[in-house]
């Protein structure tokens, strides 16, 4: 599969600057075969506490409706709907297959205040690629990850991550590919808002941690193919999950 990653500097609350800018980004890979687009959390604002300055409008999810059509691939974007933190997926003819609302709300930053936790995950099957989609600060929970991982082909994290805590993202990444034995594909935006600053480093991690596209800290849209059969012969000679305790 030929995973597109587009990393950008967010403009602060507004879709109508923000819409030309991710227009701008793709014009290099027009014409190109590309499976699934990702954009980062909170795609078309930012990851802001004003919830009347966030909310989906119909224009935004017809403005992402469009890309996929146009492309003919699939797209992932972040946005608020209903109060809730969420990721869309569309398919290459323009219908939603996937709503994933963020779980864990980022208290630090007062997120549970303002916005509701979504109440369960379910994965997404994209060509013949079973994804897990999480958001952010999901990152931090390796449990939201385990019950899936021996069905899990790829772990996606959308997200807005401080450039203050970069370790914390580089580390995190790496550690979910390798404990689950699975490709990690982390999108995160550059640039500030105006409080925090982002430092990219957007990331493909394939099964055994390595890193396969570090994105740094440009603007662009960054191309990764990620093979499933590796996985599986990673985790025949590794079989590491088959040794996790299981719940009782």
């Amino acid at each position: 599969m030929k995973v597109a990653v587009v990393q950008y500097d967010i403009a602060w609350e507004n879709p109508t600057l923000n819409k030309p800018k991710i227009m701008n980004l793709l014009e290099p890979i027009k014409g190109t075969k590309v499976d699934w687009l990702v954009f980062p959390e909170a795609t078309l604002t930012g990851f802001s506490m004003d919830a009347s300055k966030t909310e989906v409008l119909d224009g935004d999810i017809t403005f992402f409706k469009q890309l996929a059509e146009n492309f003919e691939c699939y797209v992932t974007f972040g946005a608020f709907k209903d109060r809730k933190n969420c990721l869309f997926t569309f398919s290459p003819t323009g219908k939603i297959i996937g709503e994933y609302a963020k779980m864990h709300l980022f208290s630090y930053a007062g997120e549970q205040a303002i916005y509701k936790p979504g109440s369960g995950q379910r994965p997404l099957q994209i060509l013949d690629f079973n994804i897990v989609p999480s958001v952010c600060y999901d990152l931090r929970f390796s449990y939201l990850y385990w019950d899936k991982a021996i069905d899990t082909d790829v772990i996606l994290v959308s997200a807005n991550w401080p450039e203050a805590r970069r370790e914390h993202w580089l580390t995190l990444l790496r550690a979910r590919a390798i404990e689950n034995q699975c490709y990690v594909i982390g999108v995160n935006r550059i640039g500030k808002d105006p409080k925090v600053s982002y430092s990219g480093d957007s990331m493909v991690i394939d099964p055994f941690g390595r890193t396969i596209l570090d994105c740094g800290n440009k603007a662009g849209v960054f191309k990764a193919e990620l093979d499933k059969a590796l996985a599986k012969k990673i985790r025949e000679m590794y079989p590491f999950i088959n040794d996790r305790i299981k719940k009782s």
